[in-house]
């Protein structure tokens, strides 16, 4: 059973920020890994200010982009969603690390595998949907 996070704190405003603040540090930390991994010693405030637009966009996604207000099928919401939030993630790693998108992108895939290694991992240790 898939537990969003926002029901853990009731939902409302608070649940929002607190979800949006957890997935950004989320990102940042993944980020990090990843940008470290790739381009080796960086600072860990590019992935500050990088993370926080994948986060933005996926949460709206998750929140506004429920079957039917868009007038697409779940299934094809889901590959829409990963799409969007890649290429915000893109823009925001290009930008935030000062790189040409061609070079952002084995970032931004590093970023992707380790965010999904990571977050099926925790979800599964914490029994709560992190990212599924």
């Amino acid at each position: 059973m898939v537990v969003p996070l926002q029901s853990i704190a009731g939902g409302g405003l608070l649940a929002l920020v607190v979800t949006f603040l957890l997935t950004a540090a989320f990102y940042a930390f993944t980020l990090h890994l990843a940008a470290t991994f790739f381009i080796g010693d960086v600072p860990s405030q590019r992935a500050a200010y990088a993370a926080p637009v994948p986060a933005l966009v996926s949460i709206l996604l998750g929140e506004y982009g429920q079957s039917g207000v868009f007038g697409i099928g779940p299934d094809l919401l889901v590959g829409v969603a990963l799409v969007v939030a890649l290429l915000a993630d893109l823009a925001a790693v290009s930008v935030a690390y000062r790189l040409k998108l061609r070079s952002a992108v084995p970032v931004v895939v590093l970023h992707f595998a380790f965010a999904a290694v990571l977050g099926i991992a925790l979800g599964n240790l914490l029994g709560v949907g992190l990212l599924f």
